[in-house]
């Protein structure tokens, strides 16, 4: 009776002094009652709220997540907990919150969307031999061509210029964030493309500096790479998000898992930690010990990444 008496308080001081609405005040009600009722079954000899410690929170919380709570769920309901403890602790009902040196589960980063090698690899095969010879068709296939390729961001490829292409060293310099530059080398099948598409540039529009340009001879937008990459990635309907991130998310996970190292693939995407590349290691590592080569669109011209 006590308990529910303690809680009850709280919760009109919710909804009367702090103006939450009905939904908000059943819900922490519930969190609490089912706080409470864990209590019981943990040690009915527990004094509430008195006897409550971070220890018990914990294992609160870890019985939480073990009966298939989500760390979203069992943080929100630590959030309430939060608050009526502070309550407390205001009204001089406890001298110490235990919430203090509580923190919830950590919240799931959603794994990067990619394509499967052997998805891109049929897409791409297909863009070629089907692709006509005008301006557009050859630029649009290498935009995509490029950033499986290399793993560049948008914004690079957009900004990159002719200079910045060797094709005597086969690599591509690309200034990334916070104009931060670094290299990326190619395979034979990409500098072939890379030069036919700059043969049919100059002969129908020009050279005017940038790398990929319009029609009109005038600097991509990130608009235009967006919907062309949307459109040929519609190509693999088993693919739930397109844009040329999934691009740079595909280049790094065909890395890793065909045998590239890690320090290796975060130099190659212009990562300043190891953190931001991890993340593509969630496939199979299993697959790192069938593979050697790092790249099967490499493999596959009989290039190599470099010279």
């Amino acid at each position: 009776m006590r308990r529910r008496m303690v809680i009850d308080e709280f919760l009109n001081y919710l909804r009367y002094e702090r103006n939450y609405s009905d939904y908000t005040v059943t819900a922490y009600g519930k969190d609490l009652q089912q706080f409470v009722s864990y209590i019981k079954e943990l040690d009915s000899t527990l004094s509430f709220p008195e006897d409550i410690d971070a220890d018990i929170i914990r294992r609160w919380i870890v019985w939480l997540m073990d009966n298939g709570y989500t760390s979203v769920s069992v943080n929100r309901k630590l959030s309430s907990l939060k608050s009526f403890f502070k309550y407390l602790v205001k009204q001089k009902r406890i001298s110490v919150n235990p919430m203090r040196l509580v923190s919830g589960p950590k919240k799931k980063k959603p794994l990067p969307y990619f394509v499967k090698d052997a998805d891109m690899e049929g897409m791409l095969d297909a863009e070629i031999e089907n692709s006509g010879e005008d301006f557009r068709s050859v630029r649009d296939q290498l935009i995509v061509e490029m950033l499986y390729d290399t793993g560049m961001r948008r914004s690079e490829l957009i900004n990159l210029r002719d200079v910045d292409i060797d094709y005597y060293l086969m690599q591509i310099k690309v200034t990334g964030k916070r104009n931060k530059q670094r290299l990326i080398p190619f395979a034979d099948g990409l500098k072939d493309l890379m030069q036919e598409y700059q043969r049919i540039r100059n002969r129908e529009v020009g050279n005017y500096g940038f790398f990929f340009i319009r029609e009109n001879g005038e600097q991509l937008y990130p608009q235009i790479v967006y919907r062309i990459v949307r459109d040929r990635l519609s190509e693999i309907p088993t693919l739930a998000k397109r844009s040329p991130h999934v691009l740079r998310h595909s280049f790094a996970t065909s890395m890793l898992n065909n045998g590239a190292e890690l320090n290796a693939v975060k130099d190659l995407l212009g990562h300043s930690s190891l953190a931001s590349t991890s993340v593509y290691t969630h496939t199979s590592f299993e697959e790192l010990k069938k593979v050697y080569h790092a790249h099967p669109r490499a493999k596959k011209e009989g290039g190599n990444y470099g010279n």
